[in-house]
C-alpha cells in the first residue's frame, strides 16, 4: 500500500487568490479539468456509531472512509474509494462503478457486491454487513487542482462545500445541497519529497496546518 504525505490549511479568499497565482506560475492545472476546476460529489459512508466521523472529530491516528464520488455530473465515469489516513500519510484506493451499482449501493441493494471481481467493493459489502456502514450524506465542492511532476505533487484548492443534508440519492441532478462552510482548504500531496518550488508557492504566514474535515462539517445536518 503506497501511502503519500498530506497536509491540508484552511485559508481565506485572499490566501487563495495569492496560492493560486503562484501555482500557475510554477505548476500546471489537471489535465483532466474544465476551466480548471471540477464539481465533486460524492457520497460517504458510516455506521449507526459514526465511527468515521468521530474518528476523525477524536483525531485518531489510524483511520479509514469509504465513498462514492464522480466529477462534473458526469455519472458515467463513477469510483467506489476507500480513504485510508496514518497521521499525515494517506493512501486511496478507487475502483470503478457502474452507474447501475452505484445506485444499488445507495437503495442498499448490495448483495451483487459479493460477487465483485474487485476487493474493494467484496471488503466495502463486508463491512455494510458486519459494521453496518451505509451510505450517510452526500457532499458538493468545487476544486481547483495543480500538479508537478517532481515528487509527483498535487496541490489542491477546495470550496464551495455543500451537504446534502441526510440525502445519499446522490445520483439525482434534483438532489438539493445547502451551503455549510465558507472555509476554503488548501491540500498539499506530495511522495518522497516536496521541492522548494512548491513549498515557497504555498506558503502563508501565519497559517498553519489543520485538519479540516468537509465530511464532519456536511454531518452538522444529520
Amino acid at each position: 500500500m503506497n501511502f503519500r504525505h498530506e497536509v491540508k490549511h484552511e485559508i481565506n479568499l485572499s490566501d487563495m487568490m495569492i496560492i493560486r497565482s503562484r501555482l500557475k506560475a510554477v505548476a500546471y492545472p489537471d489535465p483532466h479539468t474544465i476551466d480548471e476546476k471540477y464539481v465533486i460529489r460524492s457520497m460517504y459512508f458510516d455506521n449507526l456509531e459514526d465511527k468515521a466521523l468521530r474518528e476523525k472529530i477524536n483525531g485518531v491516528n489510524r483511520r479509514e472512509k469509504f465513498r462514492i464520488r464522480y466529477y462534473n455530473g458526469d455519472t458515467s465515469v463513477i469510483h467506489l474509494e476507500k480513504k485510508t489516513k496514518i497521521n499525515n500519510l494517506g493512501n486511496k484506493q478507487s475502483v470503478p462503478l457502474t452507474r447501475e451499482q452505484a445506485q444499488a449501493i445507495a437503495d442498499g441493494d448490495i448483495e451483487f457486491m459479493l460477487d465483485s471481481k474487485y476487493p474493494l467493493v467484496r471488503e466495502l459489502y463486508s463491512k455494510m454487513t458486519l459494521q453496518g456502514l451505509k451510505p450517510k450524506t452526500v457532499v458538493d465542492y468545487t476544486r481547483e487542482p495543480f500538479v508537478f511532476p517532481a515528487g509527483n505533487v498535487r496541490v489542491t484548492l477546495d470550496y464551495n462545500i455543500r451537504s446534502g443534508m441526510q440525502c445519499t440519492d446522490f445520483l439525482d441532478p434534483e438532489c438539493v445541497t445547502v451551503p455549510v462552510s465558507d472555509t476554503i482548504i488548501l491540500e498539499v500531496k506530495w511522495d518522497a519529497f516536496l521541492p522548494d518550488i512548491i513549498r515557497d508557492a504555498v506558503c502563508l504566514a501565519d497559517r498553519h496546518e489543520g485538519a479540516f474535515s468537509k465530511y464532519a462539517a456536511c454531518r452538522i445536518y444529520g
